[in-house]
């Protein structure tokens, strides 16, 4: 067993979301190629978990600042 990374992961350009369990304070944060993949993600997980949209990542940084919360309809 080796130690921990201590960098930061470099993240894809694309799209991301985070899902979490209902509640829950920290998730997983899931890619998507495009914005259409995305919302067939979003839509996948939104009855079961809560679904932050943390949007489009280029160049290691996202272009929204602020995450939403995606709410089941």
């Amino acid at each position: 067993m080796g130690r921990p990374a201590t960098r930061p992961t470099k993240l894809k350009d694309g799209f991301y979301i985070e899902i979490r369990n209902k509640g829950s304070r920290s998730g997983v944060k899931l890619y998507n190629a495009t914005e259409m993949h995305m919302e067939r993600s979003i839509k996948m997980y939104e009855q079961s978990k809560e679904v932050l949209i943390l949007g489009e990542c280029v160049n290691g940084k996202f272009k929204n600042k602020e995450p939403k919360l995606h709410v089941a309809k």
